[in-house]
C-alpha cells in the first residue's frame, strides 16, 4: 500500500473518474451517431453494428489479456502510455476516410480501452486502503453517468451541428488534457514490482483455471445473456428514430441525457431495494418488467416527441435496472482471493456480450427503399426471450459457500499464482 494523503488520494480518485468518463462516453457515443456515420459512409446497418461490436470485442480480449502482464509495469507509466495511444485512436478514427478505416481505428481504440480500464482498477487496489476503496470505487463509476448525461448528449450536439467527427476530436482532446494532468498528479507506482511477477507460463493455467471453473462459468453466461438481450435494441434506437420516425439527431441528446439522469438518481435506490430484499428478487422483478418496454420501443408507433423524452428515460431506468442487482449477484460467485481477477474476468466476458449484441443486431437488421430501418421488431422479440431466458438462469448461478472457503484456505499453500488485481 502506497502511502498517500487522503488529499491526493481523492484526486487521484476524480483523475480516474474522469479517464473512466473518457472511455464509457468514447464508446457510448458511437450509437446515437448511428444515423450520421451510416449516411457518411453509405454503410447498413449490420456494418454500422460492426464498427459498434469492434471496440466491445477489442476491449473485452484486451482487458483478459491484461491479467497476463498488466504487473510487470509501473502503474503510473502504463496509464500514461495506454491512455495517449486511445488519444491517437480517437484522432485516426475522426480521420476515417472509409469504412475500413473507421473499423480499423474502433477496434485499435477497443483495445487501448481493455488495457485503460484494467489500470484504473489495479491502482485503486494498490492506493486506497479497503476501507475506503468502496467510496473510490462508487467515485470512479460515475463516469458512466457523467458520460450519459453530459459527454453523450454533447457528442450528439457536435456531430448533428458540425461532423459525425467531432466527437471523436472532442475526445482526443479531452485525453491529452486529462493525460497531462496525470502525469502530474499521478506518483510512480512500481512497489509490486519488488515482488517478481509470475511467468507467462504460470499465469497462463491460473487464468484457465478461473475461466473454466463450473460456478464462474455459470455466472460468466449469465452476464453474456443479459448483455447480448441489452445490445440486440440499445445501439439502434438512434437510428431507428432518425430513419423510421423523422427525429432530428440532434433532438436524441435529450433522450440520452433524460435517460443518464434517471438512472444517475435510481440506481442507487434499486441497489438499496436489492440488498434489503434480495439480490435475485430485484433482479427478476426489473427483468420481467423490462421485457414490456423493450417490445415498445422495437415496435414504436409514431407518438410526439415530447412522449418519448420521459418513455426513454423510463425504459432505461427499468433496463439499468437489472445490471445493479446483477452485478451484486456475481460480487458473491468467486472466493475472496479470485475476486478481483473473477470481476475482471466478468468485464471482458461483458464487453464480449456487448459486441455479440450489436454485431447480431445489425445482422438482423436492413433498409427498404424509402431509407426506413426494417426488422426491428424481430431483435425485440429475441431479446425478450434471451432476456426471459436470464431470468431462469440465474437460479443456477451460486455463491461461493462456507465449505468452498474452507477449500481454499487448506489450499492457498499450494495454489497457483495470482492474477494480475488478486491481490
Amino acid at each position: 500500500m502506497y502511502a498517500m494523503t487522503l488529499a491526493r488520494e481523492r484526486r487521484l480518485t476524480w483523475l480516474l473518474a474522469l479517464v473512466q468518463f473518457t472511455l464509457i462516453m468514447d464508446f457510448m457515443v458511437m450509437m446515437p451517431l448511428g444515423p450520421q456515420i451510416m449516411s457518411a459512409f453509405q454503410i447498413s446497418p449490420s456494418k454500422f453494428a460492426a464498427a459498434v461490436s469492434a471496440y466491445s470485442w477489442c476491449s473485452g480480449l484486451s482487458a483478459l489479456l491484461a491479467a497476463t502482464y498488466i504487473d510487470r509495469f509501473d502503474r503510473r507509466k502504463l496509464l500514461l502510455a495506454a491512455y495517449l495511444l486511445f488519444a491517437l485512436s480517437n484522432v485516426l478514427c475522426a480521420c476515417a476516410t472509409s469504412y475500413p478505416l473507421l473499423l480499423a481505428s474502433r477496434a485499435f481504440a477497443g483495445v487501448t480501452g481493455g488495457v485503460l480500464g484494467a489500470s484504473v482498477m489495479a491502482i485503486v487496489a494498490d492506493v486506497v486502503p479497503v476501507a475506503r476503496r468502496g467510496t473510490a470505487t462508487g467515485i470512479i463509476m460515475t463516469g458512466f453517468s457523467m458520460a450519459a448525461i453530459a459527454g453523450v448528449p454533447a457528442g450528439v450536439l457536435l456531430g448533428a451541428y458540425f461532423h459525425w467527427s467531432a466527437p471523436f476530436w472532442l475526445l482526443a482532446a479531452l485525453t491529452v488534457t486529462i493525460a497531462l494532468a496525470t502525469s502530474r498528479i499521478v506518483p510512480p507506482l512500481a512497489e509490486h514490482r519488488a515482488t517478481r511477477a509470475p511467468s507467462l507460463a504460470q499465469t497462463l493455467p491460473a487464468l484457465v483455471d478461473l475461466l473454466t471453473s463450473a460456478r464462474h462459468l455459470r455466472a460468466f453466461a449469465l452476464t453474456f445473456l443479459i448483455m447480448l438481450a441489452h445490445m440486440l435494441v440499445i445501439p439502434f434506437i438512434s437510428p431507428m428514430l432518425v430513419a423510421n420516425h423523422s427525429i432530428r439527431p440532434d433532438q436524441v441528446s435529450w433522450l440520452y441525457m433524460a435517460g443518464g439522469a434517471a438512472t444517475l438518481f435510481t440506481s442507487r435506490a434499486i441497489g438499496r431495494l436489492a440488498d434489503r430484499i434480495g439480490h435475485r428478487l430485484v433482479f427478476r422483478l426489473f427483468g420481467v418488467l423490462a421485457l414490456g418496454p423493450v417490445l415498445v420501443v422495437t415496435h414504436l408507433p409514431n407518438v410526439p416527441f415530447w412522449i418519448m423524452i420521459p418513455g426513454f428515460a423510463v425504459f432505461m431506468i427499468i433496463s439499468s435496472g437489472r445490471i445493479v442487482p446483477m452485478q451484486a449477484i456475481l460480487s458473491t460467485v468467486p472466493e475472496a482471493r479470485h475476486r478481483g481477477s473473477f470481476l475482471s474476468a466478468n468485464g471482458a466476458v461483458q464487453s464480449l456480450g456487448t459486441g455479440c449484441g450489436a454485431w447480431l443486431g445489425g445482422l438482423m437488421l436492413s433498409t427498404d427503399s424509402a431509407g426506413h430501418i426494417v426488422g426491428y421488431g424481430l431483435n425485440g422479440w429475441v431479446s425478450v426471450v434471451l432476456a426471459s431466458l436470464a431470468l431462469v438462469w440465474v437460479g443456477s448461478v451460486r455463491s461461493a459457500g462456507a465449505q468452498d472457503m474452507k477449500e481454499e484456505a487448506s489450499a492457498s499453500q499450494g495454489a497457483a499464482p495470482e492474477l494480475a488485481g488478486e491481490a
